[in-house]
């Protein structure tokens, strides 16, 4: 079972990460890359974002895929 302390730092977590993510979306697209470099950033922030939210959620289970 999960603590209320772990859910409340995951979503914390969750927020800070999504603040973080916003911001660069918004960065990449405020600085106006070309276009296919722009795309590739974009999914490049997202595929960190991703890996970083399986990882804190594994983490949960007691098995992160990184340490």
């Amino acid at each position: 079972m999960i603590s209320g302390s772990a859910l409340l730092t995951l979503l914390i977590t969750l927020v800070i990460v999504g603040l973080i993510a916003w911001v660069l979306w918004w960065f990449i697209g405020y600085v106006g890359l070309p276009e296919p470099f722009a795309k590739i950033a974009n999914v490049i922030i997202a595929l960190v974002v991703v890996v970083f939210l399986i990882n804190l959620l594994m983490g949960l289970s007691g098995t992160p895929l990184f340490r």
